[in-house]
């Protein structure tokens, strides 16, 4: 788990964030910067700059390595700090509160802006950084990658998919984005996993999910890892979020990415409410939304629930 870093935030100083730049500017071309390229890439003196090295590495914001040669690389806290200073100076956080969320792959705070909102900082290659880097299509291409650039493209790519999908989409209203960070609208209530629906409610919450994967197909996106852990319900109906991973319906897998994200939504109804949940054919579900047809799963069910 990686800290709040609100509280740093305040004990930081301008010449800070210029050697928290430099250090992620040198990482573009390698894992470890050498000191002696950090006052360079920060704009400062050397004594200033060793002076801020030391500040920022107390703070846990940037580690050392010294094998072969002294070197530094920032920290995801380092990597959170510069993002939420970019977007303090454009007012888009005006503060920032109390968890929402950890996962393996992103934390999300609450935030403050007109209103408040989630703060998502991507943690996509932090602790097991190999794997993530051969499975994702946005990294498999590069040959120079840190984790850095995984999260921040899988920033780029979700806050992408947001943009082209809400209002259309059921999707977290997109505010900001900036490095491996989203500001977005916070969702209306919990995740299915740990909601209670009525046995009434079931196959209705159920078509409201497959509906809104049909909008989104329709506007040219496959979610690629729905599960009951990123829809939202709530009194006013459901919201999908973590859209990382989604593909576009022209991708060569977009279809099969869909009869997964069908059957996987399906079996966890059939699984959580099985008597409530008709025998669906969610390979027939999934042509049915291709082809622009889905309405209900009733219509796709071997026998009446």
């Amino acid at each position: 788990m990686v800290g709040n870093v609100a509280e740093t935030m305040a004990e930081l100083e301008p010449e800070d964030f210029y050697l928290l730049s430099g250090v992620e500017q040198g990482m573009r071309f390698s894992e470890w910067v050498n000191v002696e390229k950090i006052p360079g890439y920060a704009g400062l003196s050397e004594e200033n700059a060793e002076y801020r090295i030391d500040r920022c590495a107390d703070r846990d914001l940037i580690r050392r390595k010294t094998i072969q040669y002294e070197g530094y690389q920032l920290t995801f806290m380092g990597y959170d700090a510069l993002a939420l200073h970019t977007f303090a100076e454009r007012e888009t956080v005006t503060g920032m509160g109390s968890s929402l969320g950890v996962g393996k792959e992103s934390d999300v705070y609450e935030v403050e802006t007109y209103r408040p909102m989630a703060l998502k900082f991507h943690r996509e290659g932090y602790t097991n950084f190999r794997e993530v880097n051969k499975e994702r299509d946005y990294t498999s291409d590069n040959n120079h990658v840190s984790w850095q650039y995984t999260a921040r493209k899988a920033a780029e790519r979700e806050y992408g998919a947001l943009e082209d999908l809400y209002p259309q989409v059921s999707v977290p209203r997109p505010i900001d984005h900036n490095r491996h960070a989203i500001v977005m609208e916070k969702l209306p209530g919990p995740e299915l996993a740990n909601a209670k629906l009525r046995s009434e409610q079931a196959v209705g919450v159920l078509d409201l999910v497959l509906r809104e994967m049909d909008l989104a197909y329709r506007a040219g996106y496959v979610h690629a890892d729905i599960s009951e852990y990123n829809v939202a319900v709530s009194d006013d109906g459901i919201v999908i979020f973590d859209w990382p991973q989604s593909v576009e319906t022209d991708h060569e897998n977009a279809d099969e990415l869909l009869a997964r994200d069908v059957d996987n939504i399906v079996s966890y109804f059939v699984r959580k409410y099985p008597s409530e949940t008709p025998d669906v054919d969610a390979d027939a579900v999934a042509d049915a939304i291709v082809d622009g047809e889905f309405e209900s799963v009733r219509a796709y069910a071997g026998s009446e629930a």
